[in-house]
């Protein structure tokens, strides 16, 4: 018994660590799958917590498996796993039963499996956990108790570290379409003979408390009494096959659309996502700024990619005198994908991505030759 506890530890041990490294590299990733778990539940007061739940979640997972295999507060952190993974396990159940969640995201956007595969992996963790609680009396500390504290606080510092350098810059390897070196118009094309979902993109106001949704053609852009809450791309008609980019629509505040112009434009084109224009952090936004005016004249084409409110953009253009790049409209979900930074750099060259940036890794210059860019970038 005592050496299949040791490996049963080993192996709880290094999945949950595993588990918590890959998440770790996009937290963001997590607490917006939090977010869709939030809202079907219809727990949305948690909402606005759901990025501290996702750091403290993935911290723990890295910090829980070390100590299992460490043997150490062993049992506090049996007690701790085993709550975790009931709730895991309740989770996965949830949506593979209900169909509610498409993916439960276990293992991030970089190794994705199905929900099948993952509520059977978590039932198998679920056994294997209760053994391990069972004979938590039987376990003891691999090291001194001083070795253990000073390995957990290694451990802690360096897993909320990581988060922290991840959320600042971008992951460290990026596992969605909108990667670097990917064609976007190729990523939004489905297999040949099949038929592709159709979106619409809508907008949502208000008026005397009363929420109005209109389409880009109809929104009532011309009365001012009319208050803008948000927009977003709804699925119209399901088709039988889905590409990888499923929401990537660009229109002009006039309802226009330049989705196939951006994608097809011949020059370099630069496009600043702004998902929330209110809450964008600025620690390089003066440098960015510089970049965008000296790019268009270079004959670059620049834009605006925001998810706010017209107001709120146009408010945020003339506070970075940025007045004279085109903004657009563009979904918050789609967003959130393209760009795991609020506000973000990326460099399109016939409408494959060749370069992103971070808030903190803005950069400030560029050099354009024979509709070739060169970006300087100097990271924080």
């Amino acid at each position: 018994m005592k050496y299949f506890l040791i490996l049963l530890r080993i192996l709880v041990g290094v999945l949950f660590i595993f588990s918590g490294l890959i998440k770790a590299n996009d937290p963001l990733g997590l607490s917006y799958k939090m977010t869709e778990f939030f809202e079907v539940l219809h727990m949305t007061a948690f909402i606005p917590m759901a990025l501290v739940f996702s750091i403290c979640m993935i911290a723990f997972e890295i910090i829980a498996g070390v100590a299992v295999i460490l043997g150490y507060a062993y049992e506090l952190f049996s007690f701790l796993l085993l709550l975790l993974i009931a709730l895991f396990t309740f989770l996965t159940a949830y949506a593979l039963f209900t169909g509610n969640i498409k993916e439960c995201g276990c293992f991030g956007d970089c190794i994705k499996i199905s929900n099948t595969e993952t509520f059977v992996k978590d039932v198998a963790l679920f056994i294997f956990i209760i053994i391990l609680f069972v004979y938590r009396k039987k376990v003891t500390s691999l090291f001194s108790k001083q070795w253990s504290i000073f390995l957990l606080v290694v451990v802690s510092v360096a897993s909320f570290g990581v988060q922290f350098y991840v959320l600042k810059h971008l992951p460290f390897k990026d596992c969605l379409a909108y990667k670097v070196g990917n064609n976007i118009e190729e990523k939004m094309k489905v297999p040949p003979g099949s038929i592709p979902d159709q979106f619409e993109t809508v907008m949502i106001y208000e008026k005397n408390g009363k929420q109005q949704t209109y389409t880009m053609q109809n929104y009532p852009w011309q009365d001012t009494t009319w208050k803008f809450v948000d927009s977003k791309t709804q699925l119209v008609k399901k088709g039988n096959a889905e590409p990888e980019i499923k929401g990537f629509a660009v229109n002009d505040v006039d309802g226009n659309d330049y989705t196939a112009a951006i994608l097809q434009e011949v020059a370099p084109t630069l496009i600043l996502f702004v998902k929330d224009p209110a809450t964008a952090h600025e620690d390089k936004m003066k440098e960015v700024a510089g970049l965008l005016k000296g790019a268009t004249q270079q004959g670059a084409a620049c834009y605006i990619f925001s998810s706010g409110s017209r107001e709120a953009t146009r408010a945020f253009q003339t506070k970075w005198g940025l007045e004279a790049i085109q903004m657009m409209q563009f979904d918050g979900t789609e967003s959130k994908t393209a760009m795991r930074s609020n506000p973000g750099l990326m460099v399109l060259q016939k409408g494959t991505i060749i370069g992103k940036w971070g808030y903190a890794d803005l950069p400030s210059s560029c050099t354009i030759k024979d509709s070739t860019i060169t970006i300087s970038s100097i990271s924080n």
